[in-house]
């Protein structure tokens, strides 16, 4: 049986071992017999399905494109556009993505790439093991499917605004993931948004507990309207965005103070913890209490664009001096160390991104009134007067700002946004060395190219 280490190939394959769980984790309330668990009995009972399916959740909290430490999109992109300023020994990858000198063989990009392609494969191993299952009943099968199908169509999402054109994944037979070729972003989206109604007809509307760590049927409709905005789909992305917000006895906008909490009424879906009393990998890799940082700070850009009344600055950024110097780190999550409890999880989507993603689908329609008011909610939350913006090209920018201002080292959202707006260049050339404009597009990791000559040609600039 071949496994993937950090420098195998993406195809080739964990088997049915990467659905295997080798120790409890807090996601999973069932441990599974051991690694030579056939995946035919994995579907044979709920209870290890689930575990199954689960596990998945684990692995995309601790690798990957959404893992809060250091090597996640949240704190990378921070660094490759103008967010974050990397600190510690210059060997830290983090330095490639400041300076944008990324390449083909750059550690990270291979790991982004085969730990999110593993992801998929184990959700398609998910989707095939449950529609082959007689032991499961037919409501099991819906939800176990649906998740599955939703942790699908996120992982292209992320793969395709990384780089491009890409292979989209849906099955687990070998030889012919082996040959595989990348498809058109403009079809990956097709199949993405296919996965995810999908996904929604499967799921239901709760995800059986108050913790919200689990994807229920608003959870995808809050990654559709996030489709539909990137593919300027902008009626079915005011929609989708809508009918989440029309939720008002679920979610609702927090005090900034409560917004990352636990128990936050704004949180749509989070990663549990692995233990209970721990807290998130977001707030031990940006907290930091003395200086110089030990691995990154906020950048004077991101610190500078929020004015004096902005209450986002007080709650949400706190500074560190040593006398002589000040930095600043992000203070979303406000807990740095174990408590006796866990009070904060990981959180992937919240409610403040549909008002601005309503907010930008209604300016982009003429709808320049109801943008305004989607675009306020956010402002007159952080303490801020309504917007004075007026026609539509001056709402869209002052979206765009709020967007820099809300969502600032949250899964790479300023990236996609400024490659969405057409700014990458115009924004980030004046403050980042050695920005180009090939660099909106990660290279393809050489060792994919060299196993899979499909996969050519490299992404230009590389």
């Amino acid at each position: 049986m071949k496994t993937l280490s950090s420098s195998s190939t993406l195809f080739l394959w964990l088997a049915p071992l990467l659905l295997l769980i080798n120790s409890c984790d807090s996601f999973v309330d069932v441990e599974l017999p051991g690694s030579q668990l056939s995946s035919s009995t994995v579907f044979k009972d709920y209870s290890t399905a689930n575990a199954a399916l689960t596990d998945i959740y684990s692995k995309i909290r601790d690798r990957g494109l959404l893992t809060g430490n250091g090597s996640g999109l949240s704190s990378q992109l921070g660094n490759y556009t103008d967010e974050l300023v990397p600190y510690g020994m210059p060997s830290n990858t983090s330095f490639s993505f400041y300076y944008n000198t990324l390449l083909p063989t750059t550690p990270d990009i291979a790991d982004y790439w085969n730990a999110t392609y593993n992801q998929i494969y184990a959700a398609n191993a998910i989707i095939e093991g449950v529609s082959a299952s007689s032991g499961l009943t037919l409501a099991q099968k819906n939800q176990l499917s649906g998740e599955a199908l939703f942790i699908r169509a996120l992982s292209h999402l992320y793969l395709a605004n990384l780089y491009g054109d890409i292979p989209y994944v849906t099955q687990t037979d070998y030889k012919s993931n082996t040959k595989i070729t990348r498809m058109p972003i403009e079809k990956v989206y097709e199949q993405i948004i296919k996965d995810l109604q999908e996904s929604e007809q499967n799921l239901g509307t709760s995800d059986g507990n108050l913790q919200r760590i689990r994807p229920n049927r608003y959870v995808v409709k809050t990654l559709l309207a996030r489709v539909y905005l990137y593919s300027g789909a902008y009626p079915q992305a005011a929609n989708e965005a809508s009918a989440v917000l029309n939720q008002t006895g679920v979610y609702h906008l927090e005090q900034l103070n409560n917004v990352f909490l636990i128990n936050s009424s704004e949180t749509i879906w989070q990663l549990q913890s692995q233990n209970e009393g721990q807290n998130t990998e977001e707030g031990l890799h940006f907290i930091f209490s003395s200086g110089p940082p030990p691995a990154v700070a906020l950048s004077s850009n991101l610190v500078q664009s929020f004015t004096a009344d902005d209450l986002r600055l007080s709650n949400w950024i706190k500074s560190v001096t040593d006398g002589t110097s000040v930095w600043y780190h992000a203070f979303k999550y406000k807990q740095q160390d174990y408590t006796p409890v866990s009070v904060e999880y990981s959180i992937i989507f919240r409610l403040a991104e549909q008002f601005l993603i309503r907010a930008e689908a209604r300016a982009n329609q003429g709808d320049l009134i109801g943008a305004k008011e989607d675009l306020n909610k956010i402002r007159n939350r952080a303490g801020l007067k309504n917007t004075t913006a007026i026609s539509k090209e001056e709402i869209l920018q002052a979206i765009l700002l709020e967007r820099k201002l809300e969502l600032f080292t949250e899964h790479g959202h300023r990236f996609f946004d400024l490659k969405r707006f057409g700014k990458l260049d115009s924004d980030l050339s004046p403050v980042k060395t050695g920005w180009k404009t090939t660099a909106k597009l990660f290279p393809l990791p050489q060792s994919e190219l060299s196993a899979n000559p499909n996969l050519q040609p490299q992404n230009p600039g590389y």
